[in-house]
């Protein structure tokens, strides 16, 4: 209790309040700009952080892509143009609903249901977390090699498409968390005789560059033109909510319990949540044969999904220090210039911190009612901004960032070339998700082992001479043993096709 007075005191201040609103009107229009995704929010944000303490930062990145999910909605609904990829599994409902007349409905439906998905996510949260550290409070160094390695296998297992280019990814990922000072000898490695590479590549602009300036090179042909003008009023937009969530109440709660699951996955994030979400509702559902019509079912439990898993992104990132998606990764990042390293320990000794995210994430939830009733009588000015005027604003922002993380031009061309090789990865189907995981799991996964290789004086047995150690490495044997087991089914399913 007394921990939870503290959060309060440091979260219902002037100048945290006024952060909140503020990341939450932005997340609102990064979020509506089709392609401008709540990651890109995210790593946009990163420079600002940089002059707040630890709780306003986190409470700006939460608060911007809690609102940057649902704003994705409104071109989706709109313009049939997906915001984020966390909206793209429900655009089709939402559309045709406009089409009948109900996109008030739509767009009401959206909002209700994130928020009813946020709060249900940051229950959970708040109920898992705690108790998942006070188990990991046990774990050794080798019990974190397994978790982490653990959390690599599961991103190649949920980063869809082609698993052999996840593999690719997470490899060229690895070898970049490689580069630098090794952690034991004081060896250099990878750094061609470089001493700004001594220190290694920093995540920052990395993430920067694979968001961010990936994106902008891939829409740079659009540079030129206008966005499309929304003529569409969109009157009442919760009129007639009320009884379509009553009906479909178990949808909600459904959506915002599996979202929470998903997102504590490493590499899952918000689409992989809704996608997964909307089968699961179809699957279910009495009258599966509407959906894809302007059917509300499917929508109700994806919109509630999709704000839950950002609540689970944070129970590992939180309790083990290993990112559940590409924001939180982020957000570790950030905590880590703080001089706050997340673990079990965190929730002891920065306990009032933990609960003021939890408290920040309620806000930033409930926020979302008054600021998205807004955002949906704006749309129309929102959505006309000429991308032009917009690129090169957002380019600018990110060279400041880049540079702000360590004063120096050379994360600028750091940031620079990860947006060239993110272009490239997208243009080939190679998944980031990976290559990111990697980049933060790597440290993890070589300081560990060597720690645990050290004390057993080089006996390798001892990673699997404990009970949770030895699960979890069973756990990470047999997610690759189904990795190359898809693999192989993959390849002779296109072996046969190619040959008939």
């Amino acid at each position: 209790m007394d921990s939870f007075l503290a959060a309060t005191t440091l979260v219902f201040t002037w100048d945290v309040m006024l952060i909140v609103i503020s990341a939450s009107v932005f997340g609102l229009f990064m979020g509506a700009i089709p392609g401008l995704t709540a990651t890109m929010a995210t790593a946009l944000l990163v420079p600002v952080t940089f002059f707040m303490e630890p709780l306003p930062a986190i409470a700006a990145i939460v608060s911007a892509t809690a609102m940057a999910i649902v704003a994705g909605d409104l071109p989706g609904a709109l313009l049939r143009m997906p915001g984020t990829p966390a909206s793209a599994v429900y655009t089709d409902e939402a559309y045709l609903m406009g089409k009948q007349g109900k996109i008030g409905v739509a767009l009401g439906l959206n909002i209700v249901c994130s928020m009813l998905g946020g709060i249900i996510g940051v229950v959970c949260l708040a109920m898992l977390a705690p108790l998942i550290a006070d188990f990991a409070i046990k774990f050794t160094s080798d019990e974190y090699f397994w978790l982490a390695l653990l959390g690599l296998s599961c991103a190649i297992l949920v980063s869809g498409g082609d698993r052999l280019k996840g593999v690719i990814s997470m490899l060229a990922g690895l070898a970049i968390s490689m580069v630098g000072m090794d952690s034991v000898s004081g060896q250099a490695r990878f750094t061609m005789g470089s001493y700004d590479l001594l220190a290694g590549i920093s995540i920052l602009p990395v993430l920067i560059g694979l968001f961010a300036i990936s994106e902008l090179i891939r829409r740079m042909p659009e540079s030129h033109n206008l966005q499309q003008e929304v003529q569409t009023r969109v009157k009442k937009p919760f009129a007639g909510v009320g009884p379509l969530l009553w009906k479909y109440k178990f949808g909600v709660a459904r959506g915002g319990v599996l979202g929470t699951l998903i997102g504590a996955l490493p590499g899952a994030g918000a689409d992989i949540a809704s996608w997964i979400s909307y089968a699961i509702a179809r699957k279910f559902s009495r009258s599966p044969e509407k959906f894809g019509t302007g059917h509300p079912e499917g929508l109700i439990s994806a919109s509630s999904a999709n704000n839950a898993s950002l609540s689970g992104a944070y129970i590992p990132a939180l309790v083990f220090g290993i990112p559940g998606d590409a924001i939180t990764a982020i957000i570790i990042g950030v905590l880590m210039t703080k001089g706050i390293t997340p673990g079990p320990d965190v929730f002891v000794s920065e306990a009032p911190l933990v609960n003021a995210i939890l408290l920040v994430f309620i806000i930033a939830n409930l926020l979302l009612l008054p600021l998205g009733f807004l955002a949906i009588k704006g749309a129309r000015h929102i959505l006309s901004i000429p991308s032009g005027v917009l690129f090169p604003l957002i380019l600018i922002f990110c060279m400041v960032g880049a540079f702000a993380a360590n004063n120096t031009m050379f994360d600028v061309w750091i940031m620079l070339a990860f947006g060239l090789l993110g272009y490239v990865m997208a243009e080939n189907d190679f998944p980031v998700g990976p290559l990111i995981l990697a980049v933060i799991l790597g440290p993890i996964i070589e300081s560990n082992f060597m720690r645990s290789i050290i004390k057993a004086n080089g006996d390798l047995t001892a990673f699997v001479d404990r009970p949770i150690a030895i699960t979890l490495a069973v756990a990470a044997a047999l997610i690759w043993g189904m990795i190359v087991a898809n693999g192989i089914a993959s390849s002779r399913t296109k072996s046969r096709l190619s040959f008939n």
